[in-house]
């Protein structure tokens, strides 16, 4: 598992430079020894990284010349749309509380029983998990989707999930607003978990719904902050400049 987390991040750290135009479409990317060099990781962790966004039509990679650039569009991964994470979090919101509702009545003891166990490695309360949180996560929602027994379902909030780990940016934030209380963390999915039990749908839907609110509340916080320190930000550098000028005035 830590092997594969390695090189989903190399991917996106790669993606975040081929993004911000360090590496245009259509340019060939260091070899694999100085990426490794760069990243920290090792030749096989890039080899890895490359071919994953290979699949993804990101770059093509030719034998004997090294991997080359393609041009994404407007394209996030295998043919995913780029979203921002308000988008991301409406529509988890708008699917994953019908899919927690027609999960309710169908739902199994032992999908129940897996449901517990994630939320408790989701909190650091597992001792034998070596699950991680965004990991443990991840697993809930998706068990519930399944639990629908609906393929369409569970392909769409697995695909929504894809989104929030292939998009730097939306990891980021999602990061820093989705687990930094575990006690509301804990208490949220425990109503999820509490409605599944007692196969009561609108109880399910209302408590996912709970949850995504919370989430859409809590972004909308974290995008007032980052929007305050960028215009502290560029006030600062006009100063810089302001002052740079009247010395040399």
């Amino acid at each position: 598992m830590g092997d594969q987390r390695l090189y989903h991040k190399v991917a996106n750290q790669i993606l975040e430079l081929i993004d911000s135009g360090v590496f245009p479409p259509g340019s060939r990317l260091p070899g694999e020894r100085d990426l490794a060099d760069k990243f920290g990781v090792s030749r096989v962790s890039i080899r890895e990284a490359e071919i994953s966004l290979q699949a993804q039509g990101r770059l093509e990679i030719k034998v004997g010349s090294g991997a080359y650039v393609l041009d994404g569009g407007g394209l996030l991964g295998l043919g995913m749309p780029k979203v921002g994470p308000f988008e991301l979090t409406e529509a988890r919101a708008l699917f994953e509380a019908e899919a927690a509702a027609l999960a309710a009545p169908i739902i199994t003891d032992e999908a129940i029983q897996e449901l517990e166990g994630y939320i408790q490695a989701m909190v650091g309360k597992a001792e034998s998990s070596r699950m991680d949180h965004e990991e443990a996560d991840r697993l809930f929602h998706l068990t519930i989707a399944k639990a629908t027994n609906n393929a369409v379902i569970i392909y769409t909030i697995d695909s929504m999930w894809q989104m929030r780990t292939e998009a730097k940016k939306v990891q980021n934030v999602y990061e820093s607003v989705c687990h930094s209380d575990n006690m509301l963390l804990e208490d949220e999915h425990m109503a999820i978990l509490d409605a599944l039990k007692e196969r009561d749908s609108t109880k399910a839907r209302t408590a996912m719904r709970a949850h995504f609110t919370r989430m859409i509340e809590a972004l909308l916080v974290a995008s007032e902050e980052e929007a305050y320190r960028e215009v502290k930000r560029k006030a600062s550098e006009s100063r810089s400049r302001f002052l740079l000028s009247s010395k040399i005035a």
